[in-house]
This record gives structure tokens, C-alpha cells and sequence, in this order.
């Protein structure tokens, strides 16, 4: 067996449905280095393979791109992954819908790949991963949400995010919210979940719906000559493009599945205090500043109680407009519960 350095890095790998990213990250100055992109051996590949070859071929292809990447490096102190799908504390993975589909049998991913690697792993949901990395930074408590083609959340206090040992918790995304016969159907198969009607697929549907019912009203906004008059032409750009561009159309339909986040977010702020909101994915930072502002009214028209609309501003902001989330937060999970070289925790 090799032995690591006691400088080594820390090897940190994001697996998403479709791509695998991998990096060193080094604990003493909090960057990433070497880092690379690789499609996932996942059903995005072989939509019709079964469930337990394509976890066969996931887990072989996470230790071969671990042990091609430290081939040059070293032998790394140890490995992190921020991986998609729900995850108990001892690494196994319960699903994983975007990477292998149908639920399958639960895959003890971190036991695999600390046997076959020889060296600890710790693997943790995406989301967990990413909430690690602005712990860094954040002095109080807080939620962080992920607006993309789903909807996530993870509540970090206390020096740890909010979960059970079963890895239940910041499913914000499936809340039902329209209890309505014929609410959205979320990729889950329930109907009326907040994924369903707030996420960037939501969002799109949404638009795409209104955009058919109001002919006239679509034909004069600025939505409409992105996509030449056609709502089955609409994207998620051409959407995000709008709303900067303060389109009411595009706005109007958007501020009202903005409404159930808004919910959301009260229920957490005032079930357990949490006044700290970090909105992150694809599509709200595809909109930007103009997303936050939206929601910020929303959440003002609600009301969050003992709050005014300046606190209600104050307590939401943007993520980091990078790609980096699940590596960086794989890293600072690792510097705060693996042993460093003085054999004191790393923070």
C-alpha cells in the first residue's frame, strides 16, 4: 500500500447526473487544483441499462479516475465526494434518480471506495457538500437553497448540516404545496411539490403553459422574439434573458412560483429561526439579481414575523457564481474532520 505524505492533498470529486468533476484541494490554503471534467458512466450514457450495472460501472469508474488522478500526485490523505441523491451518515447511498434512475437496491458507495482505494472516503449528498463550503464563510446559522432543475435545501448550524443518520432532511423540493388534482407532476411521480412548480424545469412549464393561454400577451413581450413566436420554443435562457431584461410577462409568470419558495422559506424562518438564506443553481443565478429581488418580495408580501423589509432584504443573498461548490465543499468537510499532519483538526 502507498502511504501518504502528511502534506498530501485531499482528492475531492462531484458526481452529478451527467458529469463527474475531480480535484486536489489543498486544506492549508482552502483551493483546488488539477481540477477536470468526465461524464458520468451514469443512465445519462446508457439510458437503458439496469440499476445495478450501472452502479457497478459508477463505482468502478469513481476509483479509476481517483487512482489515473493521484497516479502523478501521490497517494492522497484521503477522498471526499459530493455525490447526488440522498445518503445516510455512513456513506450509503439510498438513490441516486439523475445518475442510475429507478431507486435500485441502497449502494454502500463510501465502504466500496475506502476498500478498493485503501485510503478513508467520505461521501455526502451534493447539496451537504456545497452547504460545507460557505460554513467557511458564514458567521451565523443558515439555509442553503439550490434553484436548478430541482430544488434542495440544507440548514448548517451548529458546526454540521441539519440530517438524521438516514439522511432525511433538506427535501424542500418535494413539500407538496398544491394539494390541486391536477398540480404539476414532479420528477419524483408525486404531483404538487414545490420542484414541480418553483424549479427551473417548473419555471419553464409555467411559462410555456401562460405563454400558450395568452397568445396576445406573449406575442408582445421581448420573450417572444427569442424564441419566434413559439412557446414550445421557450428556454430556460431565453426566460432568464427576459426577466433581466424586466419583461412583464416573463415576470409575471416567474413572481408566481415564486410565491410557494416564499412559503418555503417562512415555514423554515419560523419553525427554527433560521435568518440566513443563500439561494444557488442554474436557473436563479441564470437570473441573478433580479431572482433575489423577486423573491424578496415575495417574501415580503408574506411577512416574516418580527421581521421588517429591510431585514427580510438583508437575510438573502446570491451563491458564488461557479461550478466549484460540491468540490470546494467535499474539501472544507474533510479539513474539519480529518486529523492534520500536527495531528490537530484542520478548520
Amino acid at each position: 500500500m502507498n502511504f501518504p505524505a502528511p502534506d498530501a492533498p485531499f482528492t475531492v470529486l462531484d458526481v452529478g447526473g451527467t458529469t463527474l468533476r475531480i480535484a486536489d484541494y489543498d486544506p492549508a490554503t482552502g483551493s483546488l487544483s488539477r481540477a477536470r471534467r468526465i461524464p458520468v458512466d451514469g443512465m445519462a450514457r446508457d439510458p437503458g441499462a439496469p440499476v445495478p450495472l450501472l452502479q457497478e460501472r459508477v463505482v468502478a469508474q469513481l476509483v479509476r479516475e481517483v487512482e489515473a488522478h493521484t497516479a502523478a500526485g501521490g497517494t492522497p490523505r484521503a477522498v471526499g465526494v459530493a455525490f447526488a441523491g440522498p445518503i445516510t451518515a455512513g456513506g450509503l447511498v439510498l438513490a441516486a434518480p439523475t445518475v442510475w434512475g429507478a431507486r435500485g437496491e441502497p449502494l454502500p458507495l463510501g465502504g466500496l471506495l475506502t476498500e478498493r482505494l485503501g485510503v478513508p472516503v467520505v461521501v455526502v449528498n451534493d447539496l451537504t457538500a456545497a452547504a460545507w463550503r460557505y460554513a467557511t464563510t458564514e458567521s451565523r446559522p443558515f439555509c442553503l437553497l439550490t434553484v436548478s432543475s430541482g430544488i434542495g435545501n440544507k440548514v448548517f448550524r451548529g458546526g454540521e448540516v441539519l440530517l438524521d443518520a438516514d439522511g432525511h432532511g433538506g427535501e424542500l423540493g418535494h413539500w407538496t404545496c398544491d394539494t390541486s388534482p391536477d398540480a404539476p407532476r414532479c420528477d419524483c411521480g408525486g404531483r404538487g411539490h414545490l420542484g414541480a412548480i418553483a424549479s427551473g424545469r417548473g419555471v419553464l412549464a409555467a411559462v410555456r403553459r401562460a405563454a400558450a393561454a395568452d397568445r396576445a400577451g406573449f406575442a408582445a413581450s421581448p420573450l417572444s422574439s427569442y424564441t419566434d413566436g413559439r412557446p414550445e420554443a421557450i428556454t430556460n435562457q431565453a426566460i432568464a434573458a427576459a426577466v433581466r431584461a424586466d419583461d412583464p410577462f416573463a415576470t409575471a409568470v416567474l413572481r408566481s412560483t415564486l410565491t410557494a419558495l416564499a412559503q418555503a422559506i417562512t415555514s423554515v424562518f419560523t419553525s427554527i429561526g433560521i435568518c440566513r438564506y443563500i439561494v444557488m443553481g442554474g436557473f436563479a443565478l441564470a437570473v441573478g439579481e433580479r431572482y433575489r429581488r423577486l423573491l424578496v418580495g415575495e417574501l415580503t408580501r408574506l411577512g416574516c414575523f418580527g421581521l421588517d423589509a429591510r431585514d427580510i432584504d438583508a437575510m438573502v443573498s446570491l451563491g458564488a457564481a461557479d461550478d466549484d461548490h460540491g468540490l470546494l465543499g467535499a474539501g472544507h468537510l474533510l479539513a474539519a474532520r480529518m486529523p492534520s499532519p500536527a495531528g490537530q483538526v484542520t478548520r
